[in-house]
């Protein structure tokens, strides 16, 4: 055991020595006490031979600590006593993706298994995430976390109110009070199946209960303090092995649980990676719990704007499949994608050999790609020279290409190096950076390790140049809380061929999201309003016919855009959002660098609503939406301070230019004179 203290010291020092004098971060071991931390946040554990208890969480920045029992210990996937255990701590370099972080690694052994805790820790970050590996045999898991209280006794006596635990704990924090307010966020995704993709659940702690959800946010109605966990996991209803709660509260007692993973997933020999968390502090105002979380989430991927911003089109959004797609089409699309402004052009599928089932002719399959080693090849009838002209000219215009890939996932994506080699070929040859991974189906711990070899390789061998989009339409996938480091989503699909685009409902859907996720990580559709007018009733208002073109952009902005058509089929007068996306680009990537939250009322199509992007103390952008309604103007709730100076500096859409005052609520007045309209501000704190 003495060796571990010297080993901890020693790099520890290393850690703080003046080649790192700038950071922040540090692990320091007292005794039998464990502080992991930054200049925003620590977290103390007991070290309990390894078993790590927590005992406090401090805020630095309010000057405030949550105390904790520390009774249990946080992480417990077995009753096994801990036989031995270690820790050491490094520095891992900036890489293009990933900011430098301090990596603490504790290791110990619990009869037959090995747990591996990595937590991460982050310069000016008010939270700390953990990610879990485990190595050896367990035996099977409780699979049932709570007990209906419908089917228990009345409580007459302090021993009816005990409860064995048996549940696994991925994290856990044990408190003092009972006036801890708490909210449980859960997120949907299979978006071609759901349109209400966040359920909100506010409660106080009770009895032993179970909920769903990947966030848990809680605050102590007596002092102000708060704190949040993250489950970094597939949404509640995809996660693998699910065993019907992510959290479990009981009075003060917070448990993060659902590993995702059975005893059979766990090998003697290699680490299997399991559900991480995160916990994070905040003080008293919901707006600082949203800012501590995205904090975080920014820390994941560093956004570069050559690689990360977009304004895209995929012509798949006007149905026509692979039927279109060649060399000549896709070289015609390009000239009118200039046009527009478009800074991506996407080749879906059709552009490869291999046939998929959703082609438009029949006789395509997913199954056995491998079979063929052309299948990943351009199609030579319609690409008699490859891609090279299309790239070629792409870059005349300076529009990048991207392409459409579906993993091979027979035997659990067994085939990830084949196609790892494919991608990272085709970004060889070609430069293509931005590939839309689709198809996917996760049914098993050992696809979700294969999945991330996937990505992780691509990264590595293409120096962090290729970028994902993780399509969410359907199956079980990575949801909005994993696989976050290697690109944007692909939010949902829409199609006026079905009647099922309504603008307000694509907004609302990104309002709500974007309280939670960074909007700038999620790719939103617009499409051809003058396309099937006839497929919406007469009296439908909210049909995308009675959208200016201009309004409908401007609704994925907050995002990363996505021109879910064929240029083609649009009218000459669709041109002129020119000179909006040129607008837009001027701001863009400034405004996805701030810390982006909804704003006003929830879209509903009689809203008026928008989007804050708070890029420092005293300046950021809004971007507001006033839809089919009669109020010309309306007091917007925001995030700036009650009492402030504001200057607005208008950037696009309509109004002007103003300075106004937030009143003592921080909501700001903002006026539009018609319905449907918006507008972009460039905000300053002026006092």
């Amino acid at each position: 055991m003495n060796r571990f203290f010297i080993h901890l010291i020693m790099l520890s020092t290393m850690a703080l020595s003046p080649a790192h004098a700038e950071r922040q971060s540090y692990a320091v071991m007292h005794g039998d006490t464990l502080k992991l931390g930054n200049s925003l946040v620590e977290r103390t554990f007991l070290w309990n031979g390894g078993a790590l208890k927590t005992v406090r969480l401090v805020n630095k920045q309010h000057k405030t600590a949550i105390l904790a029992k520390g009774t249990m210990p946080d992480f417990a996937m077995v009753k096994a006593e801990v036989d031995s255990a270690w820790i050491k701590t490094e520095w891992l370099s900036a890489n293009g993706v990933h900011p430098a972080y301090l990596r603490v690694s504790v290791w110990s052994r619990q009869g037959t298994l090995e747990c591996l805790r990595q937590f991460r820790v982050y310069d000016d970050c008010p939270a700390i995430a953990c990610d879990y590996y485990l190595k050896g045999r367990i035996n099977p898991l409780h699979q049932s976390t709570v007990v209906n209280h419908a089917d228990r006794k009345n409580i007459e006596s302090t021993a009816d109110m005990g409860i064995q635990l048996k549940t696994p704990t991925i994290d856990r924090i044990q408190l003092d009070g009972n006036h801890w307010q708490t909210r449980v966020v859960e997120f949907l995704d299979y978006t071609d199946w759901n349109d209400n993709l966040v359920v909100e659940r506010q409660f106080i702690p009770y009895r032993r209960t179970g909920h769903r959800g990947n966030l848990l946010f809680s605050k102590d109605e007596l002092t102000g303090k708060g704190f949040f966990f993250l489950k970094e996991a597939p949404s509640s209803s995809t996660q693998l092995h699910y065993t019907g709660s992510d959290f479990i509260t009981d009075f003060n007692d917070f448990m993060v649980v659902s590993p995702g993973f059975t005893h059979q997933d766990i090998s003697p020999d290699t680490w299997t990676r399991i559900y991480g968390c995160v916990i994070g502090v905040w003080n008293d105002r919901e707006v600082d719990a949203l800012i501590a979380l995205r904090s975080y989430q920014k820390q994941l991927r560093s956004a570069a704007s050559q690689r990360d911003e977009m304004i895209m089109l995929n012509t798949w959004g006007d149905r026509s499949q692979d039927a279109k797609i060649n060399e000549a089409f896709c070289l015609a699309e390009l000239d009118r994608a200039k046009r527009l402004g478009i800074t991506v052009f996407q080749l879906d599928d059709g552009w490869q050999t291999g046939k998929s089932p959703n082609s438009k002719t029949s006789g395509g399959s997913f199954n056995d790609i491998w079979k063929d080693n052309l299948y990943w090849t351009p199609n030579k009838s319609k690409f008699p020279h490859g891609l090279e002209p299309i790239v070629k000219k792409g870059k005349k215009l300076g529009i990048r290409i991207g392409l459409w890939f579906n993993p091979s996932i027979q035997h659990d994506f067994a085939d990830w190096q084949k196609d790892a080699d494919v991608i990272i070929k085709l970004h060889q040859q070609y430069g293509i950076e931005c590939f839309k991974i689709d198809g996917l189906q996760i049914p098993n711990k050992t696809a979700e390790t294969n999945l991330r070899k996937l990505f992780d390789r691509v990264s590595t061998e293409t120096n962090h140049q290729v970028i994902f989009n993780l399509d969410a339409t359907a199956g079980r996938r990575g949801g909005y809380h994993l696989f976050n480091e290697y690109g944007n989503i692909f939010l949902e699909n829409r199609y006026t061929d079905w009647g099922n685009y309504y603008p307000y409902r694509t907004l609302r859907n990104l309002w709500q999201l974007t309280r939670y996720v960074p909007a700038e990580k999620l790719q939103v559709e617009f499409l051809n309003k003058w396309r099937h007018a006839e497929k919406y009733p007469a009296n439908d208002s909210f049909a995308p016919a009675h959208y200016d073109f201009d309004y409908l952009f401007a609704i994925t902005m907050a995002a990363q855009p996505l021109a879910w058509m064929e240029a083609a089929n649009l009218p000459q007068e669709a041109f002129a959002l020119a000179t909006l996306m040129s607008q837009y680009k001027t701001i863009q990537h400034a405004f996805h660098q701030g810390i982006i939250l909804p704003i006003g009322e929830e879209p509903s199509g009689r809203a008026w609503t928008g989007f804050q992007s708070m890029t420092s103390e005293t300046t950021g952008y809004f971007i507001v939406y006033r839809e089919d309604n009669q109020r010309p103007q309306a007091e917007l709730s925001t995030y700036l301070k009650k009492g402030a100076t504001i200057g607005l500096e208008l950037i696009a859409g309509r109004g002007s230019s103003f300075k106004a005052h937030t009143d003592d609520e921080g909501r700001l007045l903002f006026k539009l004179p018609q319905k449907n309209q918006f507008a972009i501000y460039k905000y300053t704190i002026i006092k």
